[in-house]
Formats: C-alpha cells, structure tokens, sequence
C-alpha cells in the first residue's frame, strides 16, 4: 500500500484546533446527545436511583470489561418526536466486550415513561437482535419494562414488525444456537414476560424483579384475588416456584456478576480469519477532518483527503484510480483490520458503477469487509447517458452490493440522494452497521432538485387548464418543499426514526468501524454468489 499525500493545507488555528463550518453542526450534535445522556436531574432518574437501582447505562457499564468501549446505537432514536418525552426511545442498545466476547446488549430505561415500548422502541429492538443474528453475537437482556405504551398499542402490536416480533427473534436466535441471556431487574410484564422466559438463562433480583402475565391490577379486575406483585411474580417465587428464572440475584451489582460468570461458560465462537495487523494512528492528525467535511453539499471534496484521516498510516492500495473517478475504491487497513473501501467523489457514471461492481467481486473472493463512504447526489442523468446504459450499469453495481458475501458497514460522510443511497449500500441493503455524520442528508434528492421538479409539475397542471403561476406563488411553493425537505433529509430526522444505527461524531468512525468489523468475524463469511449482470 502507497501512503495517501493530502493535497491540501487543513486550517488549523493558532491552539491547534482546525477551523470549520463544521463545528457548529458538531456542537448542535453534542447538544442533543448530552440531553439524552445527561439526565440526572429528570425527577424520574432521581426516583428509580432512590430505589436503590442503576440506570440503563451504568448497568451497561458494570456488565463489560473494564476499559473498554460501548459501541451504543441510536442513542438518539425518537429524537424530536413526541415532546422528546422518550429519550433514546426509552431502551439502550450496542454492542459491547464482555470476558473478551463481543455481545449485543439491550437495556429498557425505567426513567422513560417505565421502560415501556412505544414504535422506535420496538424498532430499536429489534435492530438489535437482527445485529445479533447477523454476527452470531450473544444476546443480553437487561429487562426493566412495563411492556408496551398502551396510548400507541395500534403502532407496536398487530404488525409483523411490532411486539411480536422480539419474541419470534428470540426463537430464531435460540434455534440458530446463539446464547441469550435475561437480567430481569425491574417490571416484566404481559408479553415482556416472554423475553426471560424464553432466554436461555435468567437471572432475577431480589425484590426488586417481578415477572407476570398480568399483574396485580389485572388479577383483582380478572379474578377478585388479591396478591402483591412480589408475592404473584417476584424473585423467590420465579427461581424457587416456577422455575421462569434460574438466578436469584440480591442486587443490580449481583445480577451483573453473574451474569458476566455465565459468559465465561458459553462456548468460542468459530471466528472468520482475518489477517489482522498492529493498529496505527493516521498519518495526518484526525481532527483535520472538522475543516474538511462537506457542509456544503454542493461543493465535493476529494474523499481521498477523508481516507487519509480514517485509514491506518494513511496507506491506500486504490483499484482503477485512472477509471470511472468518481468513485474511488480500494484497500486498506483501520485499526489493523483490512477493509475494501469505496467511496463517492461526485455522481455516478457507468464507468464508476461498473469499477464498484468489480471491486466488490474483489472483496467477496479475497474475504475482505467492505467500508462504503457515502457521498453523492446519485446516478449521472441525460439523453447520452440512458443511452449509454447508465440503467444497465447501476443495475450490476446494486447486484453486487446485494450479494456481497462480506460484512459491508456504511457511513453516511454527506449525501444520500436517490439510487446514489441504493450503490451505496443504504439501509435496504443491510449493512451490519450504518453510521450518519452530522452534516449528513439522506432524502430521494436534493431539496433545490424536488422543489424544481415539483414547481414545473405544478406548471405544466395550471397551463393544460390554460392558467399559469405568478412568480410569487412560485417561489412560495418552492420555499415550502425547501423548507420540508431541509427537515426531513437531515441526519436527526433519519437517526430519529432508526433509519440508521446512529449520528456519530466524525473522530469516532474508526472506533466504531473496528469494533463492527471484530463483531462480525465471529461468523465466518459467506463464499461469492452473485446473480445475472445484464451486458
């Protein structure tokens, strides 16, 4: 591999921090997720610490080794929806080390509304499974939840992608021998009452855990019997009685401990090969990327200065430099793992589509995960270009992007217009992570573009009805789409509604990348199986 030299001079002020538009999307990003992080004072925080209980978080934090990192995803999930009255959609979620063995971990927040489900939370949830069973990853259950948000039954129940579904997961999970594991530490109740039940091991706390069907209120209403929650689903009943549980912890501490000595029993996983090498720091200082981020969508910058930041050493083997440019592709290493890279410098050609599709037949055969830079406004349009077969050469890239048999992690660095998002392996493509900057807009296209296209629909409409726009109703109408899509397409309103795996300060991008990429060599890939390419 040759190293990357940056063709540009990062601004950098007098203190050594570089200079940037940026920065200010960056505070707005910490903004946001400090109101969901730092929440001590919420009164709902101090009652459940009163009780002698931890938080999501700092369960999290007992339950993995020490020193090392929590890879949490969309911690901004539900993010300026609903009054913002369920941070991080009320559940915890991310991978994290525990006795050296990556796992998933979902932990209900009880301060948010007791933990209960409402879309995003279900949703989230279910992500988090599907990570599970993509990288044949332990699963553990952190279980402090009053079930579903009653209010909004009708939007987390009847679905195929509702309630239901965690437990169809579980089973799935189970048959595919992948461990799970329930700490029940608070409220488990109604279909909640399934996620212990159908772990492989569950763990209860002394009273402080219930685990019911239906709790007291319903059994007066149901049968006239009165019972306490302690007495009808509570710890002893569950490990002594009915067999639910099978550890009686006295604590949340307890719990976790023992949690963390049923890891030390459960089987090695067979691990993908990888040739893995000592991690080095990029050749150039990281914070660099603040000043040359695209804020400005409309102007490109040349993603060979962003590789530089990101890849080890800043050494970059690239495949077809001279060829398709705007797409540029190839190898190199983060954190000492190898990846195949590919990342936009402008829109699509069929030379780019065609250059993708190849490097990705690469990586399939060589076995090597696939790193997508997304950054584009999509596929090149016109008369010459159609004509050309610029359809037909998408169509192979898409091919190929669907049957890569590689792990494949996306990072969206700034557009994700139109089939741009598809080449690029967007959500529908089932990337084992996909990670948002803060700049970042995903939408169908650019807002300018829709506005213009619309506006001249409206045109056309009023003038075979022998009418025509003034300009002022023109220019209102093309604010209002302006206005709608500048919302719409930004990174909170997709990290919000799990779009994505969640908005990611820039720095953090090889932390997580490494991490994913560790995650998911404890399946050993798939071999190349890729469908018809039209010629």
């Amino acid at each position: 591999m040759y190293p990357i030299h940056s063709k540009i001079q990062a601004k950098v002020s007098s203190n050594g921090t570089a200079k940037s538009p940026f920065y200010a999307l960056l505070g707005e990003f910490e903004q946001a997720l400090s109101s969901v992080l730092n929440r001590e004072t919420d009164p709902a925080v101090k009652r459940h610490k009163e009780k002698g209980k931890l938080t999501a978080r700092e369960r999290i934090k007992l339950l993995i080794d020490t020193n090392t990192s929590f890879l949490e995803l969309s911690a901004l999930a539900a993010y300026n929806q609903k009054d913002n009255a369920f941070p991080s959609a009320g559940v915890v979620t991310g991978i994290g080390v525990i006795h050296g063995r990556e796992a998933v971990i979902v932990a209900n927040d009880a301060t948010v509304k007791g933990g209960t489900y409402i879309k995003e939370t279900v949703k989230k949830h279910l992500r988090a499974q599907e990570i599970a069973m993509e990288n044949n990853l332990p699963c553990v259950y952190l279980v402090d939840s009053g079930g579903a948000f009653l209010p909004e039954q009708d939007s987390v129940f009847p679905d195929r992608d509702h309630f239901g579904r965690i437990f169809y997961n579980q089973a799935r999970l189970s048959a595919m021998g992948i461990p799970q594991i329930s700490i029940v530490m608070g409220s488990c109740t109604a279909g909640g009452a399934y996620i212990p039940a159908m772990s492989d091991e569950t763990i209860i706390v002394r009273n402080q855990g219930t685990i019911f069907i239906g709790g007291p209120p319903l059994v007066k209403a149901a049968t006239g019997e009165e019972v306490t929650a302690e007495e009808l689903g509570g710890g002893e009943v569950h490990t002594s009685i009915s067999g639910v549980a099978d550890h009686l912890a006295e604590s949340d501490a307890h719990a976790l401990e023992i949690c963390r000595n049923i890891f030390e029993s459960l089987p090695k996983p067979q691990r993908q090969e990888l040739d893995i090498a000592q991690p080095e720091a990029p050749a150039y200082p990281e914070d660099e990327l603040y000043s040359l981020i695209p804020v400005d969508l409309k102007r490109q910058t040349d993603v060979h200065e962003i590789i530089a930041r990101l890849v080890d050493d800043s050494r970059f083997h690239e495949f077809k430099e001279n060829y398709g440019t705007t797409l540029v592709t190839g190898f190199a290493r983060i954190m000492g793992f190898p990846v195949g890279i590919i990342a936009n410098n402008g829109f699509f050609t069929s030379e780019s589509s065609l250059k993708g599709a190849h490097f990705i037949e690469l990586c399939s055969h060589r076995k090597v995960p696939i790193v997508f830079l997304q950054n584009t406004t999509g596929f090149i349009v016109g008369k010459k270009y159609e004509h050309g077969g610029i359809a037909r050469d998408g169509a192979k890239l898409i091919n190929a992007v669907a049957n890569a048999s590689v792990p494949i992690f996306t990072v969206v660095i700034g557009a994700s217009y139109g089939a741009g998002n598809y080449a690029m392996a967007g959500r529908a493509f089932n990337p084992r992570l996909l990670l948002m900057w803060p700049n970042a807009k995903i939408a169908v296209m650019g807002g300018e573009q829709a506005s213009n296209v619309l506006v001249s629909i409206k045109e056309q409409q009023l003038k075979a009805n022998g009418k025509e726009l003034t300009p002022d109703e023109r220019q209102r109408i093309k604010q209002e789409i302006l206005s709608k899509y500048e919302v719409e397409s930004s990174a909170y309103y997709s990290t919000s509604r799990i779009w994505d795996d969640g908005i990611i300060d820039p720095l953090d991008t090889r932390k997580y990348l490494a991490l994913g990429i560790s995650a998911s060599l404890n399946r050993p890939f798939g071999e190349p199986n890729f469908g018809v390419f039209r010629m």
